[in-house]
């Protein structure tokens, strides 16, 4: 099990650039789709606070919501790089 978690959307832009990030770093991570409808993304709106995607919880060093695809490739880099 891996302690990297993307919330994300097909076709979304945003989280394919962090997608690519995790693979170009060769990070595993755990996908879980919301739905289009951001009323019904209760899931990542009680991780994050706000229903947009990506967001990136990553358990092992605390990180319980990030969005924001620029603030998580950053973070990324910085971590794992």
């Amino acid at each position: 099990m891996t302690d990297l978690v993307l919330y994300e959307l097909k076709g979304c832009p945003y989280c394919a650039k962090v997608k690519r990030k995790l693979d170009d770093l060769d990070l595993s991570y755990e996908s879980r789709m919301v739905p289009r409808s951001h009323s019904e993304r209760t899931e990542v709106e009680d991780v994050s606070g706000q229903t947009g995607v990506p967001v990136l919880i990553d358990e092992e060093h605390g990180v319980d919501g990030m969005p924001e695809s620029d603030d998580i490739v950053a973070y990324l880099e910085k971590t794992y790089a």
